[in-house]
């Protein structure tokens, strides 16, 4: 059974760092394309970055700089490194694997609120 589940979200103040990380299971992981997405409630999710099979990543203007994802092939997982949080960083992250558009999975999300 495939499996991706995010750790790491919580509140932290403006200006702040975490780290997510999600953890997969039943992927050959080394193959996907991981990515993590936000969502906040009414809003459309926007992609934050991702990192390909080889190491390539790409990230969207709002976080260059300041996110930065790698990735565990041996662990099966990938992380999520955010810095200098501000408040409308707030939202549900989401982690993304895909391979083709008929192999793709998404975990259920962390919370990430960014609040003094």
């Amino acid at each position: 059974q495939i499996q991706l589940v995010e750790s790491g979200g919580g509140l932290v103040q403006p200006g702040g760092s975490l780290r997510l990380s999600c953890t997969t299971a039943g992927l050959t992981f080394e193959y996907y394309t991981m990515a993590w997405y936000r969502q906040a409630p009414g809003k459309q999710r926007e992609l934050v970055g991702g990192i390909s099979p080889n190491g390539i990543t790409n990230y969207a203007d709002f976080v260059k700089g300041r996110f930065t994802i790698s990735r565990s092939d041996a662990k099966k997982l990938v992380y999520l490194e955010m810095k200098d949080l501000r408040p409308e960083d707030t939202d549900v992250y989401c982690c993304h694997a895909i391979f083709s558009t008929s192999q793709q999975y998404w975990g259920q999300g962390t919370q990430v609120t960014v609040s003094a």
